[in-house]
């Protein structure tokens, strides 16, 4: 297997502030790649430069083999990139917003139509094509944005915070299409505040604090840093004290040494508990 996305020391800088600090990072070609952080970590400022849509400071970075600072279309060509907020023409319909992406990627006018008939029924959008985008729930314009960034066949899918608003319902819709993409070949590097989101889907994880990289690796390897096996219960002061322990053994030794009228849970430890110990933060905090 190889890496589809190098990043060596990168360094982004707005004045003297570091957002991004030295961060190194790889990503497999054809797998799932979920990046965790709390606001102002860095996370979509390190998007925004692999994806060329922002300079950076210092450091190098390889998409599919190609140096961005050198030959920076080369590698956007790979790129397919799905931002916080839906970049769509309101004032367009569907079909009326894939088409000009697709002019604006400069596929063939033979080529068009069809690729646009095969994604939208690839998404399920197919009975959406000529309603405007406005009228569409937030799950259809995420799919209507995704259609638009797949128009030209990038090799890297970049979504940022994809289902940030959306109800469950269309949250897990919008889970499958990332898989059914994923499973086509199409690499995902996928940033969320939603942790059980990137324990679902991803393949691998990183995880950013203060613009460096602090934990990597698959989300069982992770939870396997702190231990297996957590273990919930009230502490004197009437907060709910976590301890992690490597097998369910010792977990079950420690729960026997707490008072009896203590309420305990023990269960496997989850990339929250992981991610909260790392950090000492949740995902959303600031």
């Amino acid at each position: 297997m190889s890496d589809i996305i190098v990043v060596e020391g990168l360094v982004k800088k707005y004045g003297d502030k570091a957002a991004v600090d030295r961060l190194d990072l790889r990503v497999t070609k054809g797998k799932m790649f979920g990046f965790l952080g709390p606001n102002g970590a860095g996370k979509t400022t390190t998007v925004r430069v692999i994806s060329t849509l922002t300079d950076f400071s210092e450091g190098k970075v390889w998409v599919g083999g190609y140096d961005i600072a050198k030959k920076p279309r080369e590698a956007k060509k790979l790129m397919g990139v799905i931002q916080q907020h839906i970049s769509l023409d309101k004032d367009l319909t569907v079909r009326e917003n894939m088409m000009h992406h697709a002019m604006m990627h400069k596929i063939p006018p033979g080529d068009r139509k069809k690729r646009i008939e095969e994604l939208s029924l690839y998404v399920g959008l197919d009975g959406y094509m000529d309603r405007m985008i406005d009228s569409l729930s937030g799950g259809w314009k995420k799919r209507a944005a995704i259609v638009c960034s797949l128009i030209h066949e990038p090799e890297i899918l970049f979504l940022d915070e994809p289902t940030v608003g959306l109800d469950i319902q269309a949250r897990r819709l919008l889970w499958d299409l990332i898989r059914k993409l994923n499973d086509g070949g199409t690499t995902i590097f996928l940033t969320s505040h939603y942790i059980e989101e990137i324990e679902a889907l991803c393949d691998n994880v990183g995880i950013i604090d203060n613009g460096r990289l602090i934990a990597m690796g698959t989300p069982s390897d992770l939870c396997n840093k702190i231990g297996s096996t957590a273990v919930e219960y009230h502490g004197k002061d009437g907060r709910t004290v976590y301890r992690y322990f490597p097998s369910r053994g010792e977990a079950n030794d420690f729960a026997a040494t707490l008072d009896e009228t203590n309420t305990v849970l023990i269960r496997n430890t989850s990339l929250e508990d992981c991610f909260v110990e790392l950090t000492g933060k949740k995902v959303e905090e600031k």
